[in-house]
């Protein structure tokens, strides 16, 4: 499978035209003779690369790290905190949480103590969230400036200076001038003697030291590298101690004089109004280099801030790289003070980003090695270094790299010590290495899959199972066993397999594979829908090892597949929606989008499919292209109005909604008010509002699929009100045009009636329709006796081992029948895969119940790093801290 990390197949388009994968797709009719399927064939199709060593920061147990941050947080210092919020971003990027990182990344900023680390954490939160450039745009329109992480004024944000007055008990003889002249060139400027001695000590021991030249009255300064204009401005300054509006080239002028003759106040001024003059990426390049030479840390921050605001552009500039790169240690004190460990970090990541292979992030990361100071700092940087040098194939330089990250603490370092052992054919020691790691006290699903890299046979597939069993989100053991049951020419097992992990995690790789075990099964079409489930997520994807784009495939089985026009494609997309069958929906809407549909309408149905199949940023740009492609005015704003209600903008959103409405009343316009009301509305009042403005909406024209969805939210808001005949009727008209998780909020109604029987059947009637119902397990097993509900808790972990609450369930089924110790390894084992507060908060709990106070308060503090502002977690917290001895 293509792995973008490990992948160094080059793009080879030429040979497109004659790709034929397998001889599974005949540009010719019919389909081939089942004597074309065999072993061999299959294996020059489906391959899968061996996971990669990722760069992350992956420590052995994240929970005692995260407990730690929050406890250090608690008792550090205001300087410290940025750090210690940068670390904690970092164990949630190795865990795979990216709005826990951005939490953590907001909060360094929010609690940055400099300039510099308000400029590095604001150009790096902006990055996490490029591609939200749109909803500055929307917000302007609602008349309301999206200011946060954008440019601060650097020169008024930096801390002033106290400067000694120099001079200042100085008496000038009797026979001194109180006036000096100086001589530039042809021109001449006279000055207040005083006024400029007090400047600095060279010129208070100039003017009026001790000296025969003291008492000049013309001093020559032709040579000193100052202009006539320039030297009037510094007199001015002595004067008034302010600049005026001075053009750029007398500013450098006078910083440089400043720093020859120690004018720390002139040089300060300077300094400052420069900052202001950096407005481009070329502006910055330049002057940064005089603030290296003259040592003038405004005009460096204000320089710094202008180039990180082009991340990641920047960093193909290679004036840019040269200041990053070989900035010195001082150089980097002028530029970022205190904070070169962050900006380093930052880089180097983006460069990682761009492509790990290039000798940039290598430079960039030695940087971030010559910065880190603290173990965590140490095991980041260097085995980010050692994964770097592992794909370039510098496998001694990456074994010391891993040495020196695994004997600071980072235990996954030993994945990487590992693949270099095999690579210099040391297969049995990789093999011994990891096992001496799974002998620890903390075994992880990695440990097992990195181990059984090194195996074969029935000792390969027992540590797969047992990394699947310790972590069901990993990927590649899943692929391997779809892979050696397809070899074993059993095709419908692989498929099981891969559909396994594909029912709660949309990897494209899996996908990919799936689709190789669709063509070896003939079909075309399922293959079809997974390419264009594919081509949603990714445009650019390319499959078979990166040799061939993914589009190219979806032409070549286009000719295989039923055309459905226009009216055949919305009865498709009818079918699947209603089946919950979110991928086939997908393929529907994408084939829709290739001829001349409403692609405005098209865009948004596709942003809800992505949204439920936990795809938030693909979901962010298919809303973006809907808003592009909108038809009209009240259309385009009501796109606008989700933009803004799904990036946090709630009152926002509701002016778009009322702007749309004014225009034109439409069940979409009226939708989203009502959708947002409801969710931001805690005023009894606001139930009234929801229930018209759904019913607005039910009288205007729409398809079924989004009436559907209205009646499914209007009885929610029924139910809410204890309206439940009313609720029922809604539910059930949802059903009638075969929306079908009307089933669920009509079992809830049952429920509500005490008809706990009718729910259980309800649920039941869901179950069997839904395509994806994992979900609908877990809502069944409320309606039904304790044995049957752990079946079907038992069933949701199975199909989706994410959703926290059978866990939770179980765990309290334990407690209650006084198995303290397995109620609290029921939930560890979620945990040791899922950061989750609720997962937390109650382990804090049992561990409380036991009085295991050090557990519970460790377990307390790492969950409120997942939400610091949870009460019931802070109240829990409280609790337990009273109780430490």
């Amino acid at each position: 499978m293509r792995s973008s990390i490990l992948s160094e197949s080059p793009c080879d388009e030429q040979h497109i035209h004659g790709f034929n994968p397998q001889s599974w797709l005949q540009v010719e009719r019919g389909k081939l003779p089942k004597s074309s399927y065999s072993p061999s064939s299959i294996e020059s199709l489906i391959k899968i690369a061996e996971p990669p060593v990722v760069p992350l920061y992956k420590p052995l147990n994240y929970v005692e790290v995260l407990s730690r941050i929050h406890e250090e947080l608690e008792q550090c210092t205001a300087i410290e905190r940025p750090g210690l919020y940068l670390i904690q971003s970092q164990v949630f990027r190795g865990l795979g949480e990216p709005k826990l990182r951005q939490r953590s990344l907001h909060s360094a900023w929010r609690y940055a103590g400099t300039v510099h680390e308000k400029v590095i954490f604001g150009a790096w939160l902006r990055y996490e969230k490029r591609g939200e450039e749109i909803i500055a745009d929307v917000l302007a329109s609602c008349r309301k400036c999206c200011r946060e992480f954008g440019p601060i004024d650097v020169a008024s944000e930096m801390p002033v200076r106290n400067f000694e007055i120099v001079g200042s008990d100085v008496d000038l003889s009797s026979h001194i001038s109180s006036m000096v002249t100086f001589q530039i060139r042809d021109g001449r400027v006279t000055c207040d003697r005083c006024k400029i001695a007090a400047l600095s000590i060279p010129f208070c021991s100039m003017l009026n030291g001790p000296f025969t030249e003291s008492q000049l009255e013309l001093v020559d300064l032709s040579e000193n590298g100052i202009s006539l204009e320039a030297m009037r401005a510094v007199s001015e300054f002595s004067c008034t101690h302010r600049l005026g509006d001075l053009p750029l080239e007398i500013l450098l002028e006078m910083l440089v004089f400043a720093s020859t003759f120690c004018c720390d106040k002139l040089k300060d001024a300077c300094d400052r109004k420069l900052a202001s003059f950096v407005s481009s990426r070329h502006d910055a390049v330049e002057l940064m280099a005089l603030a290296f030479e003259e040592n003038a840390p405004v005009l460096a921050a204000s320089c710094l801030q202008m180039l990180l605001q082009d991340l990641p552009h920047c960093l193909t500039d290679e004036l840019v790289l040269n200041i990053f790169l070989s900035a010195t240690e001082q150089q980097q004190l002028i530029m970022a003070g205190h904070a070169s460990f962050l900006l380093y970090c930052l880089l180097s990541e983006v460069t990682m980003n761009i492509d790990p292979r290039t000798e940039t992030t290598v430079l960039l990361s030695e940087k971030l090695i010559q910065l880190a100071v603290t173990p965590s700092q140490k095991q980041i940087a260097f085995h980010q270094l050692g994964c770097i040098r592992l794909l370039r194939k510098e496998y001694d330089e990456a074994e010391h790299l891993f040495e020196v990250a695994f004997s600071a603490g980072h235990v996954y370092s030993m994945a990487g010590l590992a693949r270099i052992s095999a690579i210099k054919g040391k297969k049995v020691l990789a093999y011994e290495k990891l096992s001496s790691v799974i002998s620890s006290r903390v075994i992880l699903g990695w440990m097992h899959l990195e181990r059984s890299l090194y195996s074969e046979g029935d000792r390969k597939l027992a540590d797969l199972d047992k990394a699947t069993e310790l972590d069901p989100t990993l990927t590649y053991p899943y692929m391997y066993r779809a892979t050696s049951l397809m070899r074993k020419k059993e095709p419908r097992l692989a498929l099981d397999e891969i559909n396994r992990l594909l029912g709660f995690k949309l990897a494209l790789e899996c996908l990919e594979l799936r689709i190789c075990l669709y063509l070896a099964l003939e079909d075309y079409k399922s293959a079809l829908c997974d390419i264009h489930a594919i081509l949603t997520l990714s445009r650019e994807y390319r499959m078979l090892e990166g040799r061939v784009a993914a589009s190219k495939i979806g032409t070549l089985l286009g000719a295989h597949v039923e055309q459905w026009n226009t009216a055949e494609c919305w009865l498709q997309l009818y079918e699947r929606w209603s089946s919950v069958d979110d991928i086939g929906s997908l393929s529907v809407i994408y084939k829709m989008l290739e001829s001349d549909a409403a692609k405005g309408v098209l865009h948004f149905r596709q942003s809800l499919l992505l949204l439920r199949l936990n795809c938030p940023e693909a979901a962010m740009r298919s809303l973006q292209l809907a808003r592009l492609h909108a038809a009209t005015e009240h259309e385009r704003l009501v796109y606008e109005g989700w933009l803004l209600y799904d990036t946090g903008h709630c009152e926002e959103a509701l002016q778009k909604a009322e702007e749309s409405i004014s225009i034109q009343r439409s069940f979409e316009a009226f939708f989203l008010k009502a959708y947002v009301l409801a969710d931001s509305g805690v005023d009894p009042s606001y139930s009234a509002n929801v229930i018209s403005l759904l019913e607005d909406a039910l009288k205007c024209p729409s398809d079924r699929l989004r009436k559907g969805q209205a009646l499914n939210n209007l009885g929610g808001v029924y139910v809410d009100c204890g309206k439940l005949d009313s609720a029922a009727d809604c539910y059930t008209s949802a059903l009638k045009i075969r929306h079908t998780r009307a089933h669920q909020g009509l079992a809830r109604v049952h429920f509500l009636q005490n008809n706990r029987d009718a729910a259980y059947d309800e649920m039941t009637k869901l179950i069997e329709k839904a395509k994806n119902n994992a979900s609908a397990y877990e809502k069944r097993s409320e309606y039904c006796e304790r044995e049957q509900t752990m079946s079907d808790l038992e069933k949701v972990t199975q199909l989706d081992p994410l959703r926290v609450y059978p866990y939770r369930y179980r765990a309290a089924v334990l407690m209650d029948g006084h198995k303290e110790e397995e109620a609290i390894a029921e939930l560890t084992r979620a945990i040791s895969f899922k950061a989750d507060l609720n997962l937390l908060h109650l382990r804090a709990a049992f561990h409380e119940h036991t009085g295991d106070v050090p557990s519970a308060l460790r377990d307390c503090r790492a969950a409120l790093c997942l939400d610091p502002n949870h009460q019931e977690m802070l109240e829990l917290q409280k609790r337990v801290n009273s109780q430490e001895p």
